[in-house]
């Protein structure tokens, strides 16, 4: 991928994130962190209602069940070793229900949020 393709991307995977981000806040979600890295893995978003805290994962496709196919079991293995990252280094959070969430991104559609998308 070439530098101009590669920073396209990223503008459209920050685009995607900021849509995902305000349905879960119209939701009711509180944003917790946004774009969480380590060497486990990346995990776009984490959200909390309540006692609820979800792993959210944000993908921007063509249609939108294009997106869903895009979240692939080797993602998910990689979300749920960054979730346990970060669960070690912020253990307040350990007691809430907890979820793998995938928010389906597609021009010209309502953004789709699947709480429970996936279980590890």
């Amino acid at each position: 991928m070439s530098g101009a393709s590669r920073r396209k991307a990223e503008r459209r995977g920050l685009r995607a994130e900021i849509l995902a981000a305000l349905l879960l806040r119209a939701k009711g979600y509180r944003i917790v962190e946004r774009r969480f890295r380590s060497r486990a893995g990346e995990i776009d978003m984490i959200a909390r209602r309540g006692k609820h805290l979800a792993f959210v994962e944000v993908k921007a496709r063509a249609r939108l069940d294009a997106a869903a196919w895009a979240v692939t079991p080797h993602q998910r293995a990689r979300i749920a070793r960054a979730a346990e990252h970060w669960l070690a280094i912020n253990g307040g959070f350990s007691d809430l229900d907890m979820s793998f969430d995938v928010v389906l991104i597609a021009p010209w559609k309502w953004p789709r949020h699947i709480s429970g998308a996936f279980r590890v």
